[in-house]
């Protein structure tokens, strides 16, 4: 019981982050969209409707079980990309508070890459998956 609470903790709280992303993106898409331009990005607009909608995935994903084993490597790699673009060492002499922001990213990897290994759990889980066999709990057993 206590595992299977832990789980579905842990899926609510991957989820409250990437769809509380996706919610401040829609709300604030031009912001979204200078911000992205502030790192160089060309099409910083359309730029910032796709990651809206890549994290609204993400975070269909981690709530409800589906394709949660390749959301959590995809999302880890995404999650690195924003430490390095957002964060990265370029920014550290400004602002040392960056150096924290880029440490916490890397640790995001960490509880989303553990994810990956050990799948949505059992309960509460679609268990849909991509058809390829993956990490070792990837797959919900039925």
């Amino acid at each position: 019981m206590a595992k299977t609470a832990a789980l579905l903790l842990a899926r609510l709280i991957f989820a409250g982050a990437f769809l509380m992303a996706t919610g401040f993106k829609f709300m604030g898409m031009e912001a979204t969209a200078g911000y992205i331009a502030s790192a160089g990005f060309p099409a910083p607009l359309f730029l910032a409707w796709v990651a809206a909608f890549f994290e609204l995935g993400l975070g269909l994903a981690f709530l409800t079980g589906a394709f949660f084993s390749e959301a959590a490597i995809v999302a880890g790699i995404y999650v690195i990309f924003l430490a390095f673009t957002f964060h990265g060492p370029a920014l550290w002499q400004s602002n040392q508070a960056e150096f924290g922001f880029f440490v916490d990213h890397f640790v995001f990897l960490a509880g989303l890459l553990y994810a990956a290994v050990h799948g949505p759990g059992e309960k509460l889980a679609l268990g849909w998956r991509l058809p390829w066999k993956g990490f070792g709990g990837a797959s919900v057993s039925r």
